[in-house]
């Protein structure tokens, strides 16, 4: 079993991890896809299934939700407004686009995230953020923290 607690403390070991294409090494280099691998790897201890090359435009030049696709395959798909820290959310840039980052929450209103030309940080889960979360997702065996709070109002939808 892992914490929550225990997977946002992982995902902060990450933080300044310079951004780097299809890294995922920590204080290294990684982008958004290596962050969440790197964080399986200390989790489980191995990839969980062998990554292709993939180029910045993977999603449309495939015409799939491959970013959906593989989160589907190894993590468990979880009602976006359920999301706890220590959960993946995968976001869309637009509505109706591919969806092509995902973070770690960190707090109800805080993600950890690498995006291209700045280091991993920690940043407020805005409104924006809010808006374009495709999906949300726990690692196996995540157990819920004591403090572990939904990131959405069940009430309001988005």
């Amino acid at each position: 079993m892992h914490t929550r607690t225990h997977i946002v403390t992982l995902a902060r070991d990450w933080l300044g991890t310079p951004y780097h294409h299809q890294a995922s090494m920590r204080g290294v280099g990684t982008d958004c896809i290596g962050l969440v691998r790197g964080i399986w790897r200390e989790l489980y201890g191995a990839e969980a299934e062998a990554l292709p090359a993939y180029t910045r435009d993977w999603a449309e030049a495939r015409g799939r939700e491959t970013l959906l696709e593989a989160a589907r395959r190894h993590l468990i798909e979880i009602p976006r407004f359920e999301a706890q820290p220590g959960d993946v959310l995968v976001f869309r840039w637009r509505r109706d686009a591919l969806a092509k980052h995902c973070a770690i929450l960190s707090k109800p209103a805080a993600m950890i995230h690498a995006l291209e030309g700045a280091p991993v940080t920690e940043v407020a889960l805005s409104p924006w953020w809010r808006r374009h979360t495709a999906a949300a997702f726990a690692f196996p065996e995540a157990e819920a923290s004591a403090e572990a709070i939904g990131i959405f109002p069940t009430a309001r939808r988005l």
